[in-house]
């Protein structure tokens, strides 16, 4: 009798038992990510611990035309499109941590899964991207390199 009414509820208010659906399937997805990735996250104070160290490699994955506005000191500017066939640069530092950016943090996570993927065993993503880093009022560099 109770499946019943669920049956009917689920019938007569398709549209909103279609959305639910929808956002229960993405949280699951996000939280099965969440739970397997292999990468770490790095908020602005961490990311700043980590470039103390001197053997962080930090990655900035954004486009060209977001890099020119500002960059974190020392960063390797290499669009997420580009990542793939440029990685054989940092293949001495598989070990070393990398720090890896974009905009927003989105872009930074797919690079991490390559970068993973590929055998890097230190690497974390820039929670929130350089929007994030700004908003703390931690220092970009806004000259172009030579």
């Amino acid at each position: 009798m109770e499946i019943e009414r669920i049956l009917q509820f689920i019938n007569n208010h398709m549209l909103l038992s279609s959305g639910y659906f929808i956002v229960t399937v993405l949280l699951l997805h996000d939280l099965f990510d969440t739970l397997t990735r292999k990468y770490k996250l790095a908020t602005p104070a961490r990311a700043v611990e980590l470039l103390n160290q001197d053997q962080t490699v930090v990655i900035d994955v954004r486009e060209p035309h977001e890099y020119a506005k500002g960059y974190i000191e020392g960063a390797h500017h290499i669009s997420l499109g580009r990542l793939k066939e440029k990685m054989y640069e940092f293949e001495a530092n598989k070990d070393a941590p990398i720090l890896v950016y974009c905009q927003q943090g989105t872009r930074s996570k797919e690079a991490c899964k390559q970068l993973v993927k590929e055998g890097f065993t230190q690497v974390y993503y820039l929670e929130g991207g350089i929007l994030t880093w700004q908003d703390q009022k931690l220092p970009l560099v806004k000259k172009h390199k030579k």
